[in-house]
């Protein structure tokens, strides 16, 4: 089934988008519909999926086990706020 999504966009970011639409032979929908899909399906990221840089610093740092992330962001955020 296909719904109608009215969007407010920037004048010019339609414009180039239609441009973009048109060079590579598809709809300016069709550009916003697949974002949207890539932008909800679930993620599956495998160790061989990740760039030589990134796997280089995975792991690099060692947390306690008790570590409390929700604190940390907490106390973070008072610090920078607060």
């Amino acid at each position: 089934m296909v719904n109608k999504l009215t969007l407010n966009v920037n004048a010019e970011v339609v414009a180039a988008a239609k441009a973009y639409a048109k060079a590579n032979g598809t709809s300016v929908s069709q550009l916003v519909e697949d974002y949207l899909k890539r932008l909800t399906e679930p993620v599956d990221i495998k160790p061989d999926d990740l760039s030589p840089w990134l796997k280089s610093v995975v792991g690099c740092i060692e947390l306690p086990p008790d570590f409390d992330e929700e604190q940390a962001k907490r106390d973070y955020l008072l610090k920078k706020y607060g």
